[in-house]
């Protein structure tokens, strides 16, 4: 049902469809809060509820779609914080999460999803510092959170993140401190960017 004009509420009666594997609302104009009905769904392989119109908070419900491979929320008007029990989704591949008003610290616990190969936070209003769990993501290719709030140094153990290719994005926050020089062994990086913050010191070699 993506990309059309669709309004109003997301039915919770669309739990009723418990063979479900895959729900794309995407690109509508969806109001009102996540119902947490659709965590029913327990055959959910991909979730996508972007860029609607939608508030409040993810609903920590959420946390039973196990077999969950992708979720996107991103391009609503979201607020509170990441569910921490979102690291339960053991198989999710893609996470969604940019263009919200979601705010608080980035939960140590993402670095859990092991199988994690994208992680959108951009424009949001996280703060604190970075995670250095994220460096257990070794699957990731991409890793974006840029204009947010965050503080604090860039953890060194980003540079473990050897699948990183595509993306790499820090810019727009108040990262302090210098740069790890084990950012300089993300070889296959395509795009890496930590433009607009507070960095101190020399470029590493490598980079």
């Amino acid at each position: 049902l993506a990309d059309n004009q669709l309004s109003g509420n997301i039915p919770s009666e669309l739990e009723n469809l418990s063979e479900l594997t895959m729900l794309d609302l995407s690109d509508n104009k969806f109001s009102s809060s996540i119902p947490s009905e659709l965590a029913n769904l327990t055959n959910l392989q991909g979730l996508w509820l972007d860029y609607n119109q939608l508030s409040g908070e993810i609903p920590t419900e959420l946390d039973n779609l196990t077999n969950l491979q992708g979720l996107g929320l991103s391009g609503n008007q979201l607020t509170g914080t990441i569910p921490s029990g979102l690291s339960n989704l053991s198989n999710l591949q893609i996470l969604y999460l940019g263009f919200n008003q979601l705010n608080g610290s980035i939960p140590s616990e993402l670095g859990d999803l092991g199988k994690l190969r994208t992680l959108s936070l951009s424009y949001n209003q996280f703060s604190s510092n970075i995670p250095p769990q994220l460096g257990n993501l070794t699957n990731l290719e991409s890793l974006e959170l840029d204009n947010n709030q965050l503080t604090g140094s860039i953890p060194s153990q980003i540079g473990n993140l050897s699948s990183l290719w595509w993306n790499l994005d820090l810019s727009n926050n108040q990262l302090t401190g210098s740069i790890p020089p084990g950012l300089g062994n993300l070889s296959s990086l395509h795009n890496l960017d930590l433009s607009n913050n507070q960095l101190t010191g020399s470029i590493p070699s490598g980079l």
